[in-house]
């Protein structure tokens, strides 16, 4: 009709497909139409770059055309981790029927909804990582988190400030953040903006909800026996993060078992600033080596993600680790004990992933083989290792169950080498279910049967030629050559005529095939269903497998810890309850591991102790070292409470809290803060945060500023540092305002280091080497000169030094120095000793502002340019 818009027509597969396209508007939508899956619009365009797929255009009746990608079902393994890794949701739509059993047109519905915190494709998954989804509750006063790896069934909670939630969230790295819609703004400016998230409609977070669906996964009336029942928060955020679970069509998670408490009061404090300075895990820097790339020796995937828990959850517990000390001793002290373990370890491979397979019935014939090997591995670290002349030792190797039903299960029920999957070959074991037996003498010995008839019937006709084949036409059929034809028998029936030969069938043959092909699709039907209840059987295993999982990652990080310490000559430390730290000969473990070969690392002493030397000013010029020796007193400390030996000769540490540094800045510019800005709000964190038993490590404070300006702040933070009554915390402050070395005649606890530097001629030998007492010199021409900055440029540079040093002596420095340490000195840039300034303060205070007209102000503003020495 004339005036009124035609109605476009739709194909009935693009309706369909639209439908479901419509309920997952946030996913890309793999949409099965046959052999192949297809995606359409805006996602096939997606597709097609991610992928590298061709990118074509299929009818969609009136409707015009649309663009379209796809690619073989059977790549969607190769293909999936593509598409997660870029980011996508990604919703998976099967076909939920055969296409032979319907006239219209196939049902299909979203199977499976993958999202980067939520996948079990081993393509997606990394070995020696979490896949953690982590999910945010901000509450009133305080905040939850949740960090839920469904690949492995792990399930921690926390619960306190935004920044302890930043903390996790930095050292745990989910890869998907799961918080309520309308919190958006707030999340980004607590959390920034360097996560994939997803956010949930707000009646998911609430306690009711959370209570509920919490008790029916664990089937428990109340969450007592967690220990987190006083954890508001955190229950809601672990709330959401299980109906995020059912929302992406992951119904079977059987293997989540419990839900662990993150105990922030057991575990020291290591702030983001502190995970991203000391490069714990990843760096910045693209392609650099961190700490647990030296220390991760691990030999199985579980051994390799529980190093990463420990390493950004350091103990304080002193017993917890004292135990693991002396377990790494006992395997430092007895090699063949370490060597039996590392041969057993190396054969079990992700033991927790697996049984997490097994819990969503997602395993496969040939990965049940490889679970019941690793099991097999645990009886004989049980047995070695039970009688260890170490209590954690023996105490977890005694604890592995080797489910001996369990292998018995596997052993009776599955064929010895099973096919990958399902009707690919044989799966269940011979002599276990009486009627697959016979059906596979049907099929298996059908040839035979057929050899005998081919020589049966060739007898009774006389055709010596006679051959019986096999074609997907007519299925089964007598070939009988043109010179014989006149010898077949009446009963055959004729179906096809060859150039050469006769085609035939009997009702012998056709019986038989029907029986063998039959036969074919019976076994494939009852061996689908005998390995679906071996599974069933299999799943109540679940948590003990889970535990046994647990004290083989146990056992494989103290064993790494053993062979990082023989093969780097690392030493056992002394951790005690005092607040003492001694470090002799104390080596960075990354920096000794980069040099070239041959050349030595330096080693260094520390001694810190918060009643005679609490902090200590080093002082030396830029590439002498001075990062390095804050880094590693750091490291060692770390090291030493995670349980692990030492890159020293000796080392004696009083348990530490706390962990602060303030290595290095970067430009936020996209948060539209500057250096000096990120430098202030890191050492602002620490000095609201100290206690005294913190370890605080400071390089340059201050040089993001004006070279004064730099020095009062620097002064007024080891001052503040010092006479804080609660704080006496251990520092070491590196700097290179040498007017600091003064702070140590008028501080009791403030001591004076270098960086010692040698010079010979016009060049500078670092020798790296932390000697007592200030430096007076910076080096910065030299370091600019190795730099390969031009000659010129040098030359230049040296003469500006000379006429610098010429016109500011040291009794004006000491001038300044004495200005910034008066008991009346405030931050004011009008209190320095500059006689230009001294009258623009002057001309400022002599300015009536309430009467000064709009005129008037610029013409003094032009004046004061003038003073500058800036031209109007």
């Amino acid at each position: 009709m004339a005036g009124k818009e035609k109605k476009v027509a739709e194909t009935p597969l693009m309706k369909q497909y639209n439908q479901i396209k419509a309920k997952h508007p946030d996913a890309l939508l793999l949409f099965r139409v046959g052999d192949f899956y297809e995606t359409f619009g805006d996602d096939a365009v997606k597709a097609s770059r991610i992928l590298g797929i061709i990118l074509t255009k299929r009818k969609n009746g009136s409707a015009s055309h649309i663009e379209l990608a796809g690619f073989p079902h059977h790549s969607l393994e190769s293909y999936l981790p593509k598409l997660v890794k870029a980011g996508q949701r990604v919703a998976i739509c099967d076909q939920l029927e055969d296409p032979k059993m319907t006239k219209t047109i196939v049902k299909r519905g979203v199977t499976e909804l993958v999202t980067p915190g939520v996948a079990f494709n081993d393509q997606v998954l990394q070995n020696k990582q979490n896949n953690f989804l982590a999910s945010v509750h901000f509450g009133k006063n305080s905040s939850g988190v949740a960090f839920l790896d469904i690949s492995t069934g792990e399930f921690l909670v926390a619960e306190g400030t935004e920044e302890y939630i930043d903390k996790l969230l930095q050292g745990f790295k989910p890869s998907e953040v799961l918080y309520q819609k309308n919190r958006t703004s707030r999340f980004k400016e607590v959390f920034g903006e360097g996560f994939y998230t997803f956010k949930l409609e707000d009646w998911v977070f609430t306690t009711d909800f959370a209570d509920e669906i919490l008790n029916k996964q664990f089937g428990t009336a109340s969450l007592k026996g967690f220990g987190i029942e006083h954890l508001s928060q955190g229950i809601i955020a672990a709330g959401a993060a299980l109906h995020y679970l059912s929302e992406t069509q992951h119904d079977r998670i059987g293997h989540i078992t419990r839900i662990n408490r993150i105990e922030e009061d057991k575990y020291v404090w290591l702030d983001r600033f502190t995970i991203r300075n000391l490069e714990l895990i990843h760096s910045q820097n693209i392609g650099a080596t961190v700490l647990i790339d030296i220390i991760d020796q691990t030999l199985t995937p579980m051994g390799g993600r529980m190093l990463k828990r420990w390493m950004v959850l350091p103990m304080k517990d002193l017993k917890t680790i004292q135990q693991r000390l002396d377990a790494v001793e006992f395997f430092v002290t007895h090699p063949e004990d370490a060597e039996t373990l590392a041969f057993h370890l190396d054969q079990i491979g992700d033991l927790e992933r697996l049984i997490s397979k097994v819990a969503v019935g997602r395993i496969n014939p040939k990965e049940v083989i490889i679970l019941r090997n690793a099991i097999r591995e645990l009886q004989p670290i049980r047995e070695k290792l039970s009688a260890a002349d170490s209590e954690a030792i023996s105490q977890i190797a005694g604890q592995l169950d080797l489910c001996e039903k369990f292998l018995e299960m596997i052993d009776t029920q599955l064929h010895p080498e099973p096919a990958i999957a399902v009707g690919k070959g044989s799966v269940i074991a011979d002599g276990f279910h009486k009627d697959l037996d016979e059906l596979r003498k049907i099929a298996f010995s059908g040839k035979d049967y057929l050899d005998q008839l081919q020589e049966r019937e060739s007898e009774a006709t006389g055709i010596p030629s006679l051959k019986i084949a096999f074609n997907n036409v007519f299925g089964y059929y007598i070939e009988v050559r043109n010179t014989h034809k006149d010898k077949v028998p009446e009963g055959w029936i004729r179906k096809q005529t060859l150039v050469n030969a006769e085609r035939y069938i009997t009702e012998e043959l056709k019986e038989y095939e029907s029986k063998i092909l039959g036969a074919e699709d019976k076994i494939h039907a009852l061996e689908s269903q005998l390995f679906q209840e071996l599974i069933l059987s299999m799943a109540p295993y679940t948590e003990t497998i889970q535990r046994n999982a647990q004290r083989i990652a146990m056992l494989d990080c103290l064993h790494s810890f053993a062979t990082v310490a023989q093969e780097n000559q690392y030493t056992k430390p002394e951790v005690n309850d005092g607040k003492v730290l001694d470090i002799k000969n104390g080596r960075h473990p990354v920096i000794e591991k980069q040099l070239p070969l041959g050349e030595e690392y330096i080693a260094n002493d520390v001694y810190l102790n918060p009643d005679s030397q609490q902090i200590i000013m080093i002082t030396g010029p830029n590439m002498s070292g001075k990062s390095a020796i804050l880094r590693q007193t750091a490291l060692i400390t770390l090291l030493a409470q995670i349980g692990s030996f030492v890159p020293a000769s000796q080392a004696k540490i009083g348990i530490v809290d706390k962990i602060f540094t303030r290595v290095g800045a970067s430009d936020n510019i996209s948060s539209g803060e500057s250096t000096f800005m990120v430098e202030m709000n890191e050492t602002a964190s620490i000095l609201n945060n100290v206690t005294d038993r913190s370890l605080v490590l400071l390089d340059e404070i201050g040089r993001g500023t004006s070279t004064y300006d730099g020095i009062s702040i620097a002064w007024a933070i080891a001052e503040y540092l010092h006479q804080h009554p609660q704080a006496h915390c251990k520092t070491l402050f590196a700097t290179h305002y040498h007017e600091l070395n003064e702070m140590t005649h008028q501080f009791d606890r403030i001591r004076n280091f270098n960086v010692a530097v040698k010079e010979i001629g016009n060049k500078v030998i670092f020798l790296r080497k932390l000697m007592e007492g200030g430096s007076e010199h910076s080096f910065g021409i030299h370091v600019a000169k190795m730099a390969g900055m031009p000659p010129q440029v040098i030359q230049r540079a040296t003469k500006m030094l000379m006429h610098l040093e010429k016109t500011h002596k040291p009794e004006e420095r000491n001038k300044v120095v004495e200005a910034v340490s008066s008991p009346e000195m405030q931050l004011s840039i009008f209190q320095l000793d500059d006689p230009v300034l001294q009258n623009i303060k002057e001309e400022l205070i002599s300015i009536d502002i309430d009467t000064l007209t709009p005129v008037e102000a610029l013409m003094k503003l032009n004046e004061i340019k003038k003073l500058v020495g800036v031209k109007s």
